[in-house]
């Protein structure tokens, strides 16, 4: 294709899917009850081979050319990397290490359960053939599916949580305490998989010892150095020098993590965590969120979409797969959550919502396998195993919570 008809392609793209995310977003949240962000993740498949390309093939391939899939994927990395930024701006540093003593208990179950499962059926998926790429090893297979398994969907955890007036409950600081370590631990061994899953040691060498200098700097030094912007907008407020300052540093974080082989989501989320909180962080909000949610994040469930192939799991042999992947997921993480919170002291009510809320893998678990998809660890059976259970995990949260929390909890004035 010629940069014109690229160009022309572009637009009716972009069209197509901000139309195909806001009326399913839409139905999700009015007449399911459930977070727009669904929706807008279901709407990246139907937009893929699975739907639209089973259905008008040739109408799909018009609209999403191969040639353009690089720069689908390219203002995909920019988005969700941006919204990671913004992950990071909300992330209640306070609360976080005040929930964190409690949450360690149920933080723990969380990771450690999955863990078992993925050392148990790791070897089984290396020998079923077709779901990772040859040169995977079983420890890196471990790793990654370790991982994808523990994630938590800690952006939309602390929506439910804000929308029900659970801030500051013993369930919403234990939920979110427990959802931001568990996070913080899949991140790290997604990037430990990432790094040795390179062209050598000094690949590895470049991608740890990078990617935890980066983070011990933005944990200590770069919380005193940013404050220069909270005197800034106190004096002038947003003006255009300093959204721009903003986003450069955003792109300086991004380039810099995915420079030494990790992923620009790294280098978005930990500068939102070192941005000064207060009027800073509510005028970059407000300039930033609309044009990344309404925009920007489509795209990346679009790509997303395109790269699920459920007529893959048409194979009895790979549904079964994928059905206990999906059962083994949701009784690892939601049942050894509950667990751990009935054994901390919590009571049956509070456990399971605990349970629900950190059940649900949402957008990160998305990120995770796009990460593994991209950089040749999984193919797309296994793929679009994960992507069926992220989504179902993610619509099961809202419901679930609602059945074995919320109404018991309204019924004894708790909300």
């Amino acid at each position: 294709m010629t940069p014109t008809q690229l160009s022309i392609a572009f637009f009716l793209q972009v069209a197509v899917i901000l139309v195909t995310c806001r009326l399913v977003g839409t139905a999700a949240q009015r007449w399911f009850g459930q977070p727009r962000v669904v929706g807008e993740m279901i709407a990246g498949v139907l937009l893929g081979p699975s739907l639209f390309g089973a259905l008008a093939p040739e109408v799909q391939a018009f609209l999403f050319p191969k040639e353009s899939k690089p720069i689908l994927f390219v203002i995909a990395q920019f988005g969700v990397g941006l919204y990671m930024f913004l992950v990071g701006l909300g992330f209640d540093r306070e609360e976080f290490f005040k929930g964190a003593k409690g949450a360690a208990a149920v933080s723990l179950a969380g990771m450690a359960a999955p863990f078992a499962v993925a050392v148990a059926i790791a070897p089984w998926l290396i020998g079923h053939g077709g779901l990772f790429t040859p040169k995977v090893t079983q420890f890196e297979a471990t790793l990654f599916m370790g991982a994808a398994i523990a994630i938590t969907a800690f952006p939309m955890l602390a929506r439910i949580i804000h929308e029900r007036g659970l801030s500051g409950t013993s369930l919403g600081t234990l939920s979110l305490s427990a959802g931001a370590i568990d996070d913080a631990g899949a991140w790290v061994l997604i990037a430990l998989v990432l790094a040795s899953f390179g062209d050598g040691p000094q690949v590895a060498v470049l991608a740890i010892g990078g990617g935890f200098l980066f983070a011990l700097f933005m944990v200590l030094l770069a919380p005193r150095l940013l404050t220069v912007l909270d005197r800034r907008i106190e004096a002038t407020g947003m003006d255009e020098t300093l959204l721009g300052v903003v986003l450069i540093l955003y792109l300086l974080c991004a380039w810099a993590m995915d420079a030494v082989g990790i992923h620009a989501v790294f280098g978005g989320f930990l500068l939102g965590t070192a941005m000064p909180r207060g009027k800073l962080t509510a005028a970059i909000r407000d300039k930033l969120e609309p044009v990344t949610v309404v925009l920007l994040l489509p795209f990346f469930f679009t790509y997303s979409g395109l790269h699920t192939e459920l007529n893959l799991l048409a194979d009895p042999a790979l549904l079964a797969v994928a059905a206990l992947i999906l059962v083994l997921s949701i009784a690892a993480k939601g049942g050894a959550c509950y667990l751990a919170a009935r054994l901390s002291g919590q009571d049956h009510a509070t456990a399971s919502g605990i349970g629900a809320l950190m059940n649900a893998r949402g957008l990160m678990e998305l990120i995770v396998i796009n990460i593994g998809l991209q950089r040749g660890i999984i193919t797309p059976a296994l793929f679009s195993m994960l992507v069926v259970m992220a989504i179902v995990t993610t619509l099961m949260a809202s419901p679930l919570f609602e059945m074995l929390y919320g109404r018991r909890a309204r019924a004894e004035g708790r909300l």
